[in-house]
């Protein structure tokens, strides 16, 4: 590592202007990587103590706790507090199912004259109570409309009634994520610029290697208290959920609260890095005056009321630093800054105060919004203000100029410029399920009518339902018409829908696939590079011009669509706030199930909202207890151990010996320079002892762009199985290494796993997988799906079988077939189309890490 000041890099590579010096140093293992630290605030993060005094270099900070390694209080012990954890937080188990758990517990011990950990509920949850750490305390305040009322009898009742909204202070809440000592080793200290050393490439991930995060330091940087000071963006997201549609009024209006400094692998593997702050209040009224312009305002207004009071304990540390401390134990000066907001397009509209079917970003026309316009700006919005009214400003601007948002409260803040990239809303729900899917089957009413729509429609989903297995991709048994689609669905149907249309949509609908999927899963990167997004905006250049063939077949009548629109500003948003995957409404969604629906389903139902309240803080404060005696070391292995076996058995297999000699003669000899096939077998050792077969193995690789674990490692089990599930063969196929110097496909190959087996030969323990060959189609992925195509190897009329040690194995393959233009029968399904077809695609879009590995 090195650290030296230099000039600030190239105006070329970024939209910031240039700091008068940065700070330097190689990142990670190697030298492969450098950053740029922003350096205006003076050595930025700098510890102090309590009192803000900075301390001398390499002061170690004191210690988080005090406690000492064997203190469990509240608890007595660690099988106390590993049993309120279990049956509250995981098994989420009710009160009369944990008061018998206990007597039965109790029971059990009577003979021996002891007693359980807890006496009943109660006893559980005032132990929980008693937690010091974690929660922060929930809070109300009301609200109602104070403008001028209709001189009538009857005043609409939303005019009179009173609305509870229900928070808590989000600075604490903040305090509390800064002080995590579980996100140390992921947590950026400063604003950064990141590049790779061979090509001098800039490179954006986490939040902070973004440009918005240094443009506020730049800001910030001009405060003479700014010295020494670590920039906080304050990242927020809200979204109305339902808990349940049988019955009542079971709508919530939760908002969330994280911030920028924790890296992006910490918010998407849902380590509580978001946190609940607050429900906001939903007012309703009668069907007559729902659609009302004066509600409608009312409506409005009182969101942005809500947040501005909720926020407003962050004003003063947005201008003048406060102390505090940080999971390394240090203290350190904090700025804070209100950062991206994650929202679907709905609830953007709320947020810019804009009228609907216009882009939240940018001022293009609602009837043209691929017309390039500028970036709307709070300035902007001001100046508006002054000279027009409100039906211009409505009409020619799209602004709903009635309304105040929330941002007016606070320093550098932009609402306009704060609208995060939101994948899941905008692009997966949006452009594909709701534009493509539905464009595609509009096409076929419209070429081929009704009757014939209907039964291309039905080989469609035959050839979703024939979909072969895959490790973590959803089965569709009675294809896509399924009435209520989740986020899930969507993102499954992906994967396998472009093999399935083709042959009964034109080629320029595949291309236009094509290049939306490209799009999709480039933009889902966890690092994007300038190169990357190149050809972002290759693929939406492509996309664009062969989506027309919709516009021209008539199937569409405009392309003017927000959400679609919205694929526009993405390379810049990446430029902004760096890889998308860090700001997904997707984060939110799965909160509402941990944060909302489960403690909605563990109320009685009456008055759910104030023992939802209770549930979240009991829930907040076991995690951070369990944080706590994580970093004491105190949960190290668990109350009891278990052992599993493996199930291991016999197998015969023909010409088995022929093939493990083969393959012990590989693993013998690994230079020997001859073609094996050309070796005489009676030159091989010879082995039949004992084979220990198992049904599946395991792979674990680098990932970090699909759903994985904090260091980005994904686990994934490929099976071969005679009988899987006790019903039919699964087999999965595989990425074998052949040639790793190679990029690609060119230095990989496709088997499909017939058995994973082990045995020992000269005391030497051989794990293999025996499987059977795929040879490669061509020289070049299909032009038109932009897959590789494959087909089972033959050695004369016999398949092409060998043995492999498990090590060449990359990670499971997904292989659709090759449907091309012909009907498929009905009894062709996900378990026998591996062997009813005879080429295949290698489906690069079964999940983000195939896609950077498959081309």
């Amino acid at each position: 590592m090195f650290y030296l000041m230099v000039p600030s890099e190239d105006a070329r590579h970024s939209s910031v202007p240039p700091a008068p010096e940065v700070d330097a140093e190689f990142y990670g293992m190697g030298k492969n990587l450098y950053r740029n630290y922003h350096a205006g605030l003076n050595a930025p993060a700098q510890p102090c103590d309590a009192n803000g005094l900075f301390l001398p270099p390499g002061t170690p900070p004191l210690p988080l706790t005090e406690q000492l390694p064997d203190d469990w209080s509240p608890f007595r012990n660690r099988t106390e507090f590993e049993t309120a954890e279990f049956l509250y937080s995981r098994a989420q188990m009710s009160a009369p199912n944990i008061n018998t758990l206990l007597d039965l517990w109790a029971a059990s011990l009577l003979k021996h004259g002891d007693m359980p950990p807890f006496a009943d509920h109660k006893d559980l949850y005032k132990t929980i109570d008693n937690i010091p750490i974690g929660g922060v305390n929930w809070q109300s305040f009301k609200i109602q409309y104070s403008g001028e009322k209709p001189d009538i009898p009857d005043v609409p009742s939303w005019m009179n009634q009173q609305f509870d909204v229900w928070y808590r202070d989000p600075r604490e809440v903040a305090r509390n994520i800064l002080a995590n000592p579980d996100y140390v080793n992921d947590f950026d200290y400063r604003p950064f610029h990141e590049y790779s050393v061979s090509k001098d490439e800039r490179r954006y991930q986490d939040f902070m290697s973004g440009d918005w995060a240094w443009q506020q330091a730049d800001m910030i940087a001009t405060d003479p208290d700014a010295l020494g000071a670590t920039f906080v963006p304050i990242i927020l997201g809200s979204d109305k959920t339902t808990v349940s549609v049988g019955t009542g009024n079971n709508e919530y209006y939760p908002l969330y609260l994280s911030i920028g400094n924790v890296r992006n692998n910490v918010h998407r593997a849902h380590r509580d890095a978001l946190c609940l702050v607050g429900f906001l209040a939903i007012p309703k009224t009668t069907n007559e005056h729902k659609e009302t312009e004066e509600f409608r305002d009312f409506r409005r207004q009182i969101f942005h009321s809500s947040l501005a009071k909720i926020l407003e304990t962050f004003k003063n540390p947005m201008s003048k630093p406060e102390i505090a401390r940080f999971g390394d134990g240090h203290y350190r000066r904090v700025f804070y800054g209100l950062g991206p907001y994650i929202a679907d397009y709905e609830e953007q509209v709320l947020l810019t105060s804009i009228v609907r079917n216009w882009c939240p970003r940018c001022l293009a026309p609602r009837g043209k919004l691929d017309e390039d316009a500028l970036c709307r700006c709070e300035a902007h919005r001001e100046a508006l203000f002054e000279e027009e009214t409100s039906d211009v400003l409505r009409h020619d601007f799209g602004i709903v100029g009635s309304i105040v948002p929330f941002t007016n409260d606070f320093p550098r803040a932009d609402i306009h410029q704060l609208i995060a990239p939101d994948i899941l809303h905008q692009i997966i729900k949006g452009c594909f399920k709701d534009h493509l899917v539905t464009w595609v089957e509009k096409y076929l009413h419209h070429v081929h009518g009704k009757r014939e729509a209907e039964r291309r429609m039905d080989d469609i989903d035959q050839r979703l339902t024939a979909a072969t297995p895959f490790t973590g991709l959803r089965r569709f048994p009675q294809g896509r018409g399924f009435k209520q689609w989740t986020g899930d669905d969507s993102k499954a149907l992906m994967k396998i829908y472009l093999p399935a249309i083709e042959g009964h949509v034109p080629t320029d609908v595949i291309r236009t696939f094509r290049a939306f999927l490209e799009f999709c899963y480039l933009v889902r990167r966890n690092v994007i590079t300038e190169d990357t997004i190149s050809q972002i905006e290759d693929a939406l250049c492509r996309f664009h011009h062969y989506r027309s063939i919709f516009l021209r077949l008539g199937v569409v009548p405009t392309f003017s669509l927000p959400r679609q629109h919205s694929m526009k500003h993405y390379p810049d948003l990446i430029r902004l706030f760096g890889a998308p995957n860090g700001l997904c409404s997707s984060m939110t969604e799965n909160k509402h199930i941990k944060a909302v629906k489960q403690p909605w389903r563990r109320s009685n139902k009456y008055n759910a909202l104030g023992q939802m309240l209770v549930t979240n803080q009991r829930l907040d404060k076991i995690a951070a207890l369990c944080v706590d005696f994580t970093k004491r070391g105190m949960l190290n292995g668990t109350c009891l151990s278990d052992a599993s076996a493996t199930l291991a058995i016999e197998l015969s297999i023909p010409n088995l010996q022929d093939l493990i000699g083969r393959f012990l003669f590989e693993q013998l000899h690994p230079r020997d320079p001859r073609d094996h096939a050309t070796i005489p077998l009676d030159s091989f050792p010879v082995y039949d002892g004992k084979i220990s077969v198992v049904n599946s193995a395991s792979s674990r690789f680098y990932a970090p762009s699909d759903l994985s674990g904090i260091g980005g490692m994904r686990r994934e089990h490929i099976r071969s199985c005679p009988k899987w599930m006790n019903a039919h063969a699964c087999y999965d196929c595989m990425f074998i290494n052949a040639q790793p110097d190679l990029e690609g496909m060119r230095g990989l190959q496709i088997a499909r796993a017939l058995c994973f087996f082990s045995f020992k030969y000269k005391f030497v323990l051989y794990e293999c997988a025996m499987v059977h060959w795929f040879d490669v189609i061509g020289d070049a992925p299909d032009e038109d799906t932009g897959m590789w195509v494959v087909q089972p190897s033959f050695d004369g009329h016999s398949p092409n079988i060998s043995v492999i040690h498990i090590d060449a194995i990359y990670r499971a393959a997904h292989l659709l077939p090759v449907y091309g233009v012909d009907f498929i029968p009905c009894a062709i399904n996900f378990s026998n189309s591996l062997d009813k077809f005879r080429t295949f695609y290698v489906n690069k879009f079964a999940d983000h890490h195939a896609f950077e590995i498959a081309f």
